[in-house]
Parts: structure tokens; sequence; C-alpha cells
């Protein structure tokens, strides 16, 4: 899938709810969903989430730092790849129609479909801090001076990940839910009630707009800087397919309930931790 591993995030939690309760008409069973899971590149897109574990403690004024030894092994522990991959393919297995697994496999199976993942799988799992922003902030940049229409193409792309322009949305609500987990297990103290929260974030919206935006396009300058503007186009428009914007929609609201899911249990952990200095 698409490097769309950015927190802030790109799918609506709310929508999950909605997916689940309308079966498909024929369930993936468990190995095509493994493939699936691996052809797609979708298992390491999973496997990354662990490195959004690093935006935690600023989210509520805490340095990550300040646990030592103890933050590593809670990362280890609330992200594990095997967990997420099971509840993955749990959730997959009741909302994963066999049509949509057959289109979106078929094109990730493709010559291009696999140098496609092939980049995007090395994009996900780099965590240097900024070393892909600023390179592919310096990337955009360059296009633009030149008026590339490669810029173009690339918004293209990032618009049909985007499914429904649902971007802001599903910040707020993995942001909403983090918080009132870590109020709830007395980690922090919130000065506002949930709607008011939820206020507060949709002030925010447009300028949370423009910066994940930006940060998108730059994402997507530097994991595809190696394909041409015709591949690049191709990809954007067999993401545009309805079969591929319903498996996006899909993979988002997937991707990011888990994330929800795995930040509200860092939380859960941070109660019982106290900061400490490595010796």
């Amino acid at each position: 899938m698409t490097a769309a591993l950015r927190f802030p995030i790109i799918a609506v939690m709310m929508g999950l709810t909605l997916l689940f309760s309308q079966q498909p008409a024929q369930a993936a069973d468990q190995q095509k969903l493994e493939a699936f899971l691996e052809v797609t590149g979708f298992d390491v897109a999973l496997e990354s989430i662990r490195l959004s574990a690093d935006s935690a403690p600023q989210m509520l004024g805490i340095e990550a730092d300040a646990f030592g030894s103890e933050w590593s092994r809670l990362v280890r522990d609330v992200f594990d790849t095997d967990l997420m991959h099971g509840m993955a393919l749990e959730i997959l297995g009741t909302t994963l129609s066999d049509d949509l697994l057959v289109h979106a496999a078929d094109f990730y199976a493709s010559d291009l479909g696999k140098r496609l993942v092939r980049a995007e799988n090395t994009s996900h799992m780099i965590d240097e801090d900024g070393l892909k922003s600023e390179a592919g902030g310096d990337i955009l940049a360059g296009l633009e001076q030149i008026g590339s229409p490669r810029v173009d193409i690339l918004r293209d792309l990032n618009d049909a990940t985007d499914v429904a322009g649902s971007s802001i949305r599903a910040i707020q609500e993995v942001q909403i839910r983090f918080l009132l987990a870590a109020a709830g297990a007395g980690v922090i103290e919130l000065r506002m009630d949930e709607p008011d929260l939820r206020e507060a974030m949709r002030s925010q919206e447009d300028d949370l707009r423009a910066s994940v935006k930006q940060s998108a396009l730059a994402g997507s300058a530097y994991t595809y800087q190696a394909f041409s503007d015709a591949e690049v186009s191709a990809y954007a428009k067999a993401l545009a397919h309805p079969k591929m914007q319903e498996v996006y929609a899909l993979m988002n609201a997937v991707q990011y309930e888990i994330m929800a899911n795995r930040f509200e249990a860092v939380a859960e952990r941070l109660s019982g931790m106290q900061p400490s200095q490595d010796l």
C-alpha cells in the first residue's frame, strides 16, 4: 500500500464500525488474507505503526527519554508485530470481500506493483528523525522550481489514497481517543470535556489540513523518486478505480483503528510507569 503511514492519519475510525455492519457476500479466507497482506505491503505498514509511538509522549507533554529503557520496552510490547498482524487478519476476515482482494492483489502482483511495494516498504520503515521529510521536501522544491508536472501527479496519487478526504477527521479521532484514555488512566488531567476537546480540534482543521497535505506530498516525492512520471500516473489511476477506493477505505480504517487501539494501550501502560534514568 502507499506510504500512508504518517501520524497524522488517513482514515476515519467511525467508518470501521460501518464496515463491520456490512458483511461481504464472500469473505476472503485466511490463506488469501495472509497473501494479500504480503503482496500489498500492508504487513510492513502494520509493522511500521510502532514508529508512530514516538509522537505519543509529545502529545501528552512528556519526554520519552524520561522513562529511559522502560519506554523502549513499552513500545516493543504494545506495538507487537504479531499482535497487530492478528488484529488486521481478524478485521479483514469479516470486512474484505474476495472480489476486492483479488482486484487489489492483481495490481500489486504486477511488475509495477511489486516495484511500488518494495519502495513503499522501504519508505515505511525509515525512522531517522526528519530524514524522509527533509529529503522529500528538497525533491519537491526542485520539482516546483522547474515547473515539473510530477507535482500534480503526486497530488493526484495522494488524493486517491486519502479516501473521501478524511485525513483530518481521522487525525482528530486518534488524538482524542489517546487523550481520553490517558486522562482516564490518570496520566494527564484534561481541562475540558470531550465535546469541547473535539470543538477545539475542529478549530485547528485548516492549519492541520495544509500541514498534512504538504507533508504527504514531500513523503510521496521521496518514496516514488525512482519511478517515472508515467509510472506514478498509472499508479494514481489504478488507485482511483472504484474497487481500489473501497480497498483503501478499508485498509486505512483497519490500519488506524489498530493504531488508535495501541495508543490507548500505551496510555494505560503509562499510568504504571515512573520516569527513570538508565545508568
